[in-house]
């Protein structure tokens, strides 16, 4: 009789483990136990921006039932999270982590260690800013054609500010656009601020003539009543909403475009059906009504590409980046 019970006892508990084999099986392909969203910067910031409209995206939607938590680790334009990821945490399944287009400039330029664009595996492109080229509001230049002409006229009266050193994105902005005034990028002036906010003061002061900032951001500006005026965007076509007037850089005969788009990556040995999950859950987040408004409330425009679609779009950004960079001579040889 006791031999009997030990049977069923050990039978009992031999399913009972099949039972918590089958469900960690079943959790590994669906949603993560506790996810998490590493925003690459201090709070605040496009980062912080970035990961909390996934986090309330992904919520309302239902595709994400889990609280996500944001986790802050910043450097170097994500190149701290970045090595963090692929060398220390390759299988988490839960853990996303936000990128920018200013972190694909940077791995264009070598700027994240040993490891390239083939090192993660890109998740989802959630949103899009581009380039603008900004003056005051009372300034000579009406359109992006006379600031440009004067510019080509005498580089040295005309001072481009934006919030980047040398080699960032903001510079690039500066840089392309001297390139098509027929302006050796050399002989620009450029001055570099912390911010959008430090460059429309400086704008507004006459320290610098022309700003190259984002459009998101010289939105945001012009509604709180600043005194400037958008002579371009820098993307290939207008957008959609309240800067739907003014005209791309492309319209006015200047080949300037400039996208600067926000998504997400995990780790390299993240499986193929915990990438899955999330490729899902963003699809359906960003399909659902409520998304278009999440995403015009945090300043950004469509942009929506995951997968495999995102994968190709990424790495053929990081190609153009890098004989970007190479033409400025921003890549040691």
């Amino acid at each position: 009789m006791q031999i009997l019970q030990k049977i069923r006892i050990g039978a009992v508990a031999a399913l009972g483990i099949l039972g918590l084999g089958a469900s960690l099986t079943t959790h590994a392909a669906g949603e993560p136990r506790r996810p998490e969203c590493i925003a690459p910067a201090q709070p605040g910031g496009g980062f912080d921006l970035t990961c909390r409209l996934a986090t309330e995206g992904l919520k309302q939607s239902g595709a994400l039932k889990a609280p996500m938590r944001i986790v802050y680790m910043p450097g170097g334009i994500g190149a701290v999270a970045y090595n963090n990821i692929v060398a220390q945490h390759p299988k988490e399944p839960g853990t996303i982590v936000a990128f920018s287009g200013g972190s694909l400039l940077n791995l264009a330029q070598g700027k994240f260690g040993k490891y390239n664009v083939n090192d993660v595996r890109w998740l989802a492109g959630i949103g899009s800013d581009y380039g603008v080229a900004v003056v005051r509001n009372d300034s000579p230049y009406k359109d992006l054609k006379s600031l440009m002409e004067a510019f080509k006229q005498d580089p040295t009266k005309i001072v481009l500010g934006a919030g980047g050193t040398v080699g960032s994105q903001d510079w690039m902005k500066a840089a392309l656009t001297a390139k098509a005034a027929g302006v050796d990028f050399r002989k620009m002036r450029f001055v570099a601020f912390e911010g959008g906010g430090e460059a429309v003061t400086a704008l507004r002061g006459g320290h610098i003539q022309a700003y190259m900032g984002d459009a998101a951001e010289a939105f945001t500006m012009l509604e709180g009543g600043a005194p400037i005026r958008v002579l371009a965007v820098f993307n290939s076509e207008r957008l959609p909403g309240k800067l739907a007037d003014i005209p791309t850089a492309k319209e006015q005969g200047y080949d300037i475009v400039w996208p600067i788009i926000r998504g997400f990556y995990v780790g390299p040995k993240v499986s193929d059906e915990d990438y899955q999950f999330w490729v899902d859950a963003f699809n359906k987040a960003m399909a659902s009504p409520e998304y278009a408004k999440l995403r015009e409330q945090q300043g950004l425009f469509p942009f929506a590409k995951t997968g495999k679609e995102l994968d190709d779009y990424v790495k053929e950004q990081v190609k153009q980046y890098t004989e970007l960079a190479d033409s400025f001579g921003l890549i040691k040889k």
